[in-house]
């Protein structure tokens, strides 16, 4: 297809979502890549690790030199077996790795070690809970080791290939453990295929965490989803032509990809037009796709077995073994919190739609009751993550401070506004939270003489807020707590000042 075809098949009218799903019916497939966090990489003794220099965390057997050899990561085996099981997969008794072969700056050897037609895991389910509480079942194809591709950083306006000045490309990654996930084609979903993609990759995503082979940060990468979406005539039985986003890393850009696709598909469509079979590029700042390349087939890689790796034998022991350690599924952990915290369904939603189930379990485990433990964690935490430009997760709160800050409340030592300035400053390094209040003289102001006195200012300058006091309006009090709290720089006890004001007035508010 000629570039000005395709751009003019890009520039089609969208159609909305809700014709789309009327018209269409959407099928689903799902390639999520889950980078393992073992120390070495897959086939090379090199380190696996986040963030370093480029080039650094590269050898031989990386850059695939002559007379070099690979060595399978045992660890890596074994994270993929727990994986394959977790995802009620059939684990092989036999497999082996293939040459899959492609040529691309990313791969220095030319081909990627992977596995095809003799997974490690295969033929599994996964259960997935959406908003409503309803479990829809995605069946697994199987589950493969492989390694992942380097890095390749586009110089240029556009920061991709086509219009680049030069590109860069960091070996760090190549080699890295990965296991690929596939699932079998998705149906059914209706106007639910959006939230499905999403809640897949989420339980996903909790899966791997929960069995601690992956950190699990999709920001990082550590969990990368190519989204396929393909649409079909109602009853046609034979699915449309699929396109494929690539390496979407964050739950809500799958759901937004998947609806894009849905609407883009439909469009071209219902124009008499024709799907390109191709990748795909998500645009989060425009919440659009792009095209990328025309995609290929299995044959077009031209798989064959491994000559350099014996294939991998596992035994009934060993796999029952690992069964025997698996965690509590996500699901039935999701149902047992919302259960034992006592949150409204729509308060765990919400939870579980910021990803800090976990935080908040951590945080009650220390101690705090699960109301403060969202509280802080949806309110404040989250609050100051967004301005920081970070995810909640990764701010730098621990359970311990969260628990620290509410007994400093409880004990009447500071409140709820010193409680967020010393969380801020806390962060900024200034130390733990007691120290911060002591070092700087942030406890709330208990001296009923000092106390009394900024009462008695307010009054006085609000004459018609005492009035209504007087006649009963007992609310019209918070009207006095402000000026109270800015004459003691916000260290005035809101409930201490209403007990004041209502001694003044000689009134009691039963």
């Amino acid at each position: 297809m000629t570039t000005t075809t395709q751009a003019a098949m890009d520039a089609a009218e969208l159609m909305s979502f809700e014709d789309a799903i009327e018209t269409f019916e959407p099928v689903l497939g799902f390639e999520v890549h889950v980078e393992l966090n073992t120390a070495s990489k897959m086939f090379s003794s090199a380190p696996n690790a986040f963030g370093d220099e480029p080039n650094t965390n590269v050898n031989e057997v990386d850059l695939g030199m002559p007379g070099t050899l690979p060595v399978v990561n045992g660890k890596a085996v074994e994270s993929a077996i727990r994986l394959g099981l977790a995802l009620n997969c059939t684990i092989a008794q036999r497999c082996r790795f293939a040459r899959k072969q492609y040529f691309y700056p990313d791969t220095p050897k030319n081909w990627q070690t992977s596995q095809y037609d003799e997974p490690i895991a295969f033929d599994g389910f996964v259960d997935v809970e959406l908003d409503d509480g309803e479990i829809f079942r995605v069946e697994i194809e199987r589950a493969h080791m492989e390694e992942d591709a380097g890095k390749l950083t586009h110089a240029g306006t556009s920061g991709r290939i086509h219009g680049a000045d030069y590109s860069l490309v960091d070996y760090n990654r190549a080699g890295v453990p990965l296991i690929e996930i596939v699932s079998k084609p998705v149906t059914g979903a209706g106007s639910r295929a959006p939230e499905i993609a999403r809640a897949y990759v989420s339980t996903i995503r909790d899966i791997v965490k929960g069995l601690g082979i992956s950190d699990a940060r999709m920001e990082r990468g550590n969990v990368r989803c190519d989204a396929n979406v393909s649409l079909m005539r109602p009853g046609a039985g034979v699915f449309g032509t699929r396109s494929e986003t690539k390496n979407v890393n964050s739950i809500r850009a799958v759901e937004h990809a998947v609806t894009y696709e849905i609407r883009r598909h439909a469009g071209i469509l219902s124009a008499g037009g024709s799907i390109v079979q191709e990748t795909r590029h998500w645009k989060e700042d425009t919440r659009t796709t792009s095209s990328g390349r025309v995609k290929s087939d299995a044959d077009d890689y031209r798989y064959f077995p491994e000559p350099d790796l014996v294939p991998i034998v596992t035994t009934p022991q060993w796999v029952e073994s690992l069964r025997a350690e698996l965690p509590e599924p996500p699901a039935k952990r999701r149902r047992r919190l919302r259960e034992a915290w006592g949150y409204a369904e729509a308060e765990f939603r919400d939870v579980i739609a910021a990803g800090l189930l976990d935080q908040i379990e951590e945080t009650v485990a220390h101690g705090a009751s699960p109301a403060v433990a969202r509280k802080w964690w949806m309110g404040e935490i989250s609050r100051l993550a967004n301005a920081r430009d970070v995810e909640p997760a990764v701010l730098g709160v621990e359970p311990a401070t969260i628990v620290e800050l509410n007994d400093l409340i409880q004990a009447g030592t500071i409140n709820d506004k010193i409680a967020r300035q010393v969380l801020e400053l806390h962060l900024d390094g200034a130390g733990a939270p007691a120290q911060i209040v002591q070092d700087r003289g942030l406890e709330v102001v208990s001296d009923d003489g000092a106390l009394a006195a900024a009462v008695e200012k307010a009054m006085a300058e609000n004459p018609d807020v005492v009035e209504k006091v007087k006649g009963g309006k007992f609310k019209a009090i918070g009207a006095l707590i402000g000026p109270v709290m800015k004459e003691t720089r916000g260290q005035a006890d809101a409930g201490k000042v209403k007990e004041i004001v209502l001694q003044k007035l000689n009134m009691n508010s039963s």
